[in-house]
């Protein structure tokens, strides 16, 4: 069983996610991003067991430090970003002084990989690394609902023009795990609406 709560957080639009299982008091957040006034209120009386970071673009990782601190919660990176979460030059948050201020919180509590289980509010969900978009992207599966990041959009992909990204990194990641999925996975990404893998194989005009 799973409930998935989108908030669209920031002058990014960045999807966060709040899941919760068969217990409503307990959640975990995926992709905290800027301003997240409206996910603090709503887990206001909850039980947060993590943070899972899709990447550690500045626009997710906005309400990490507030949320963190807030819950006591650890927070879940791939190792080949580790260094992001403490820089503002790294993140991409010194990029655009115009949209958001630089962003540092502490490193991550664990890491995360390719292959990996996670095993959380009664579910389990299993860790795809799928680099393009950024080198340590990795999207979550959970049942036939997949945390995609800034990966797959539905009919768009991730930009592969910020420091780390390589459009062909991205492509064997869609192609090679993402689509490799069956056609009723539903796609939960960074930003936009959600999509299905089936759709996305047979329409997206990025991915051939």
């Amino acid at each position: 069983m799973l409930n998935i709560r989108n908030f669209s957080l920031g002058p990014l639009q960045t999807n966060a996610y709040l899941l919760t299982g068969a217990d409503p008091g307990k959640g975990i957040i995926i992709d905290p991003g800027m301003n997240p006034a409206p996910l603090v209120r709503a887990i206001q009386d909850m039980e947060i067991e993590v943070i899972l970071l899709t990447h550690a673009h500045f626009d997710h990782i906005g309400g990490v430090d507030e949320i963190r601190k807030l819950k006591n919660c650890p927070v879940y990176l791939h190792a080949l970003e580790s260094d992001w979460l403490t820089s503002a030059k790294l993140n991409g948050s010194l990029m655009w002084p115009n949209v958001s201020p630089p962003i540092t919180t502490d490193p991550a509590e664990f890491d995360l990989d390719e292959g990996q289980t996670l095993e959380l509010i009664g579910n389990t969900f299993r860790v795809f690394h799928t680099p393009g978009h950024s080198p340590g992207s990795v999207s979550f599966l959970c049942g036939s609902d997949l945390f995609a990041g800034d990966v797959l959009f539905r009919l768009g992909v991730g930009r592969t023009d910020l420091p780390g990204g390589r459009e062909r990194d991205l492509l064997d990641s869609i192609q090679g795990k993402l689509f490799k999925l069956d056609d009723d996975v539903t796609v939960y990404p960074g930003h936009g609406p959600r999509t299905r893998i089936g759709f996305e194989r047979a329409n997206n005009p990025y991915v051939s």
